[in-house]
């Protein structure tokens, strides 16, 4: 398939009174906050200084005043209590975090994270009743249940207190349990509705511990770590979390996350949310993807030098088999994907000989490289079953497509741009069928390729280094808060050389004539044989640190012959 083409759009200018609201800030950064929606100083100063919203009371969160006294109750009577995660990174720092908290409240409390292997994802009648069994008298969950209906009535049945705590969208009905905690469920006039869970579990944490009791505080590097990770909107109270959680993170105590750091090759006073997103997220994810996650929740629980050090170097090297198993899958399920319709407006693929731990990782590279929603799926011969992992794009809310198929499965959730289901093997294809049939309703005649946006168009000259001083104060960037993107026009290409495994990458180095930047454009060593004589350039501005050596560059995130239109 060719490569894909994009849309450029460039941000239009500053209006004058506008111009004149946030005179106080350059140039750049009055054009990039205008861009984010900051059109007064107070709205720009309150963004730059992560400030919390005025409604952050834990208090305000439906569910929590009633869990706030059932576990104080658990914790006066000395009952057992088990916090029932989930096995990926936000949920693994949730499930740290509450578990953490609560030996300090001096409760009685266990960890349980199912095997997404053994037991799937969530809430089953089975895990619920091994806790039972041991002695458990309340289970708390974090970032899963909201669409437990089944199991919260497992859970009465048996005589076992359950507070859910979720972040992902309710289906049609709240599970009755004790307590619900999710800002998105109907009735919560909680602002902040994009909470991740372990986000979630802070709030409720928070409440434990009462306004006056500040030890809540040095939970915040898990906080960041998780919300990071799940790719929650770095924005509204997440942005305020994740700007004090990594201030922990550059001073960290927790002997796990030192280990984490140390395997990831880092410097803890550098750390920002890209280094999460790309480095630290994924070592704590692989865990559950190839194994059990009990490693990655051990690690952060871990006091241990030792046993840190072990953990951490286990989670690296899982981390190195998920990135060979994602790349087997991704190749064959591109294959057959692809092999009957190459134009299909939805990327299908289920084989029994995928590894469910990164399916999830092969669909959302599907989705990246073709722009089309993509299912990847094992098909589980034993258990007459087949476990999907779907991702997609702006324009298709995988959720709501897969809860009109809601007949055919299992169970399934999820968001917008990311959901899972289970199905039975005989309504797979009747699924697929379903599915197909929304996406050319909704995506059929749609020119569909990524659109991507530019903040600000400059000379490459008048790009200063004082610019970066600018662009540190739009951290954490991530999720509906993009690192700034640049273009220049009419550049020459003075030195180029492919670089990486298969020459996958381009190394080069940039001029207007005036001045020359180095520059890397990733995954697009095929220009390397068709450069253009002049080129435009839409890019991230960037300090790169290697061997101990800063240095400028760009870092391309796409290019394209000078004259050629931007759409």
């Amino acid at each position: 398939m060719p490569v894909l083409s994009r849309r450029w759009t460039i941000a239009p200018p500053v209006p004058a009174e506008v111009e004149l609201e946030l005179q106080g800030y350059s140039p750049v950064l009055r054009q990039i906050l205008y861009q984010r929606g900051y059109r007064t100083h107070r709205e720009a100063q309150d963004f730059l200084e992560a400030r919390p919203p005025g409604d952050n009371d834990p208090y305000h969160i439906k569910g929590i005043p009633e869990a706030v006294d059932r576990i104080a109750q658990a914790i006066t009577d000395r009952e057992l209590i088990a916090v029932y995660g989930d096995y990926d990174a936000d949920g693994v720092t949730a499930t740290a975090l509450l578990t953490l908290a609560l030996e300090e409240l001096g409760a009685e409390v266990r960890p349980y994270i199912p095997n997404r292997f053994d037991d799937g994802y969530g809430l089953s009648n089975e895990g619920l009743s091994e806790l039972k069994a041991e002695g458990v008298e309340l289970v708390i969950s974090v970032d899963c249940g909201i669409r437990s209906l089944a199991e919260a009535e497992h859970a009465r049945e048996i005589g076992l207190d359950l507070i859910i705590s979720d972040h992902h969208h309710p289906g049609n009905a709240v599970p009755q349990a004790l307590s619900v905690i999710n800002p998105k469920q109907p009735g919560d006039e909680y602002p902040e509705k994009n909470l991740a869970g372990v986000g979630l579990a802070y709030k409720l944490a928070e409440a434990m511990f009462g306004p006056e009791d500040m030890p809540v505080e040095s939970y915040l590097d898990l906080v960041a770590l998780g919300t990071v990770s799940d790719l929650a909107p770095l924005v509204g109270e997440n942005r305020t979390l994740v700007r004090r959680g990594l201030d922990y993170l550059r001073r960290p105590t927790r002997q796990g996350v030192m280990s984490l750091i140390g395997a990831a090759g880092l410097a803890p006073g550098n750390l920002n949310a890209s280094h999460i997103g790309f480095a630290l997220g994924p070592r704590l994810n692989a865990a559950g993807r190839i194994d059990s996650a009990k490693a990655a929740l051990d690690l952060l629980t871990s006091r241990d030098l030792n046993q840190a050090g072990i953990l951490a170097q286990q989670l690296d090297n899982q981390n190195r088999d998920r990135q060979r198993r994602t790349l087997e899958t991704l190749l064959k399920a591109e294959e057959m994907a692809l092999r009957d319709n190459p134009e299909a407006l939805l990327l299908f693929a289920a084989d029994p000989d995928f590894n469910h731990g990164v399916v999830g990782l092969a669909a959302s590279r599907l989705t990246e490289k073709h722009y089309r929603p993509a299912i990847v799926a094992k098909i589980d011969l034993e258990k007459n079953e087949t476990r999907g992992s779907c991702r997609s794009i702006p324009e298709f809310h995988i959720t709501e497509a897969l809860d009109q198929c809601a007949d055919l499965l299992v169970k399934h959730g999820g968001h917008a741009a990311a959901a899972g289901f289970t199905v039975r093997n005989e309504q797979l294809y009747d699924l697929i069928k379903r599915l197909q049939e929304l996406t050319e309703q909704q995506l059929g005649g749609l020119d569909l390729r990524p659109t991507l946006p530019a903040d600000i168009e400059i000379p490459l000259f008048d790009l200063k280094p004082e610019i970066l001083k600018d662009l540190k104060q739009l951290e954490p960037t991530g999720q509906e808060n993009r690192r700034a993107v640049f273009v220049s026009r009419g550049l020459r290409v003075t030195r180029k050389n492919q670089v990486g495994n298969d020459a996958a990458h381009l190394k080069m180095e940039v001029t207007d004539g005036r001045i020359t930047y180095s520059a890397i454009a990733f995954q697009q060593g095929h220009w390397f044989d068709q450069m253009p004589e002049r080129i435009d350039l839409m890019y991230y501005y960037e300090e790169n640190e290697y061997n101990g050596r800063s240095t400028l560059q760009l870092n391309i995130i796409d290019l394209k012959s000078t004259g050629a239109a931007d759409d």
